[in-house]
């Protein structure tokens, strides 16, 4: 008798979620299969500064438009996580699924301060930026690895101004 209810209540939970539209197994699912593409997509400063410059390379930043206007990686295009939908990406990306996109967030940078406070980093926007694009069909995504000062030249950050972005 002991058995079966330890078995109970340490089974998962099923998803028995009423809304079609929402499926937790699906993210669960898509999250694991992006974990290793991602391991892969990692880059360094360096890398990343020379993978922006490569012709159709696009640097999509997904923090909020009032952070993005208060400074960014210059030649990056805003898209805020929250307006991602096949509609908007396209548009933001162009008709090229292949695209080399570029991502970075907040805790890429060392300065914690606006506009890039640290966000607690299992809920960093890189990773949540990176399952959303390839979920939705865009399989060239490149991520920015390092924790760099934005007040260094090389990160190339603008402030104050929005950009038109590479196209």
């Amino acid at each position: 008798m002991l058995l079966p209810a330890l078995a109970l209540l340490f089974a998962a939970p099923e998803d028995r979620a009423p809304n079609p539209q929402i499926d937790y197994a699906g993210f669960a699912t898509l999250t694991g299969d992006v974990r290793s593409v991602r391991a892969r997509r990692l880059l360094d400063l360096a890398a990343f500064t020379a993978k922006a410059g490569e012709k159709g390379a696009l640097i999509l930043d997904a923090r909020s438009a009032d952070k993005f206007a208060a400074g960014h990686i210059d030649g990056a295009v805003n898209l805020p996580l929250t307006d991602f939908t096949a509609e908007a990406l396209a548009a933001a990306i162009g008709p090229n699924r292949d695209r080399p996109i570029l991502i970075y967030c907040n805790n890429n940078f060392s300065n914690h301060r606006a506009p890039v406070p640290l966000k607690n980093p299992a809920l960093a926007l890189n990773i949540q930026t990176f399952i959303n694009l390839v979920g939705y069909g865009y399989p060239n995504v490149w991520e920015l690895r390092d924790v760099v000062d934005f007040n260094d030249p090389r990160v190339g950050w603008t402030a104050g101004a929005s950009s038109a972005g590479r196209t």
